[in-house]
């Protein structure tokens, strides 16, 4: 039987070579491979396999003759153009299944932190100020969480919350049906209306591009927290930052951002990073949600076996 080639370019835990070898793949590293290699390598390989570093755009998949799956190590497929290469006839693959509990966890202790004003009481306390009372916190049990997007991710976070007491409002264009005694399946008005904060967990498209601007943040009824652990771009910063000094969004926490080119905003001396970073009542974390050690390697085992089952 002939072995199929796998080209992987990005630093994906060693578990996927293990298990892909395992099957008579025959599977070549390059982690800090450029796009223009990949374009001299990639004709002869049947399989391509990224993580965040790698885009897989028209180039490469045109010169990939013989391949018959890429597969992204994560969730977001933003970053291959999927519409051409199924066009062509390849499978592609993800595994969101992998950094889903990774995510959610940050996404809810970010909440806790916003909350209880865990950033501000610990670089006040590193500096000698002992201010209790103005650090005094409020409790996450009793509000009304809403959550946007009910995939992987989304779901995994409502799971989490049903210990903490809290209102579970949950928004998905795409799904019906899956509101419990402990989730309330509602319409975005629902969640204007009702909810003290707010979690995405939905994909960046052509849909969802700055969903969240002015005019969606001012549909809420009251002030709110906000938590953006999915994709930057569905994010207007600026209309977030005019919101955070209007007090229509209470606190904010981001680990993704519209720019995530740390060499571009500081060239650039883009005035949305340089505002954000002055504000006690926002956290910043940079793409992290899903980058734990245990997410290493699940993502990975999930991909080979997806690879593995769906391929063949």
């Amino acid at each position: 039987m002939k072995r199929r080639r796998v080209l992987i370019t990005d630093d994906i835990h060693p578990v996927l070579f293990e298990n892909l070898s395992a099957r008579g793949y025959l599977c070549e590293t390059h982690p800090v491979i450029s796009h223009d290699e990949i374009l001299k390598l990639i004709p002869e390989f049947e399989g391509l396999v990224i993580s965040t570093r790698t885009i897989v755009d028209r180039a490469i998949i045109d010169s990939g003759k013989k391949l018959r799956f890429i597969a992204r190590a994560g969730s977001g497929m933003e970053i291959i153009d999927v519409a051409y290469a199924q066009s062509k006839g390849i499978v592609c693959l993800n595994s969101p299944e992998g950094n889903r509990d990774s995510v959610a966890e940050q996404a809810i202790g970010m909440m806790l932190g916003l909350l209880h004003h865990f950033p501000v009481a610990d670089r006040e306390l590193r500096n000698h100020q002992w201010n209790r009372e103005a650090n005094r916190g409020t409790e996450m049990m009793g509000k009304a969480i809403g959550i946007i997007g009910f995939g992987n991710t989304g779901s995994t976070v409502a799971k989490k919350l049903k210990g903490f007491g809290v209102k579970i409002l949950v928004y998905d264009k795409y799904k019906q049906g899956f509101g419990k005694e402990d989730v309330e399946e509602v319409d975005l008005n629902e969640i204007f209306e009702c909810a003290d904060l707010v979690t995405f967990h939905i994909p960046h498209n052509a849909e969802t591009h700055f969903m969240v601007n002015e005019s969606f943040i001012d549909s809420f009824n009251k002030p709110f927290i906000l938590i953006n652990c999915a994709r930057g771009k569905i994010l207007k910063t600026d209309d977030l930052i005019d919101a955070l000094k209007r007090k229509k969004i209470i606190a904010a926490a981001l680990d993704v951002f519209e720019n995530e080119n740390k060499a571009e905003i500081e060239s650039e001396s883009q005035e949305w990073f340089e505002e954000l970073i002055k504000m006690d009542n926002v956290i910043l974390t940079p793409h992290i949600a899903g980058w734990s050690h245990e997410s290493k390697r699940r993502v990975a085992e999930i991909l080979a076996d997806k690879i593995i089952s769906i391929v063949e």
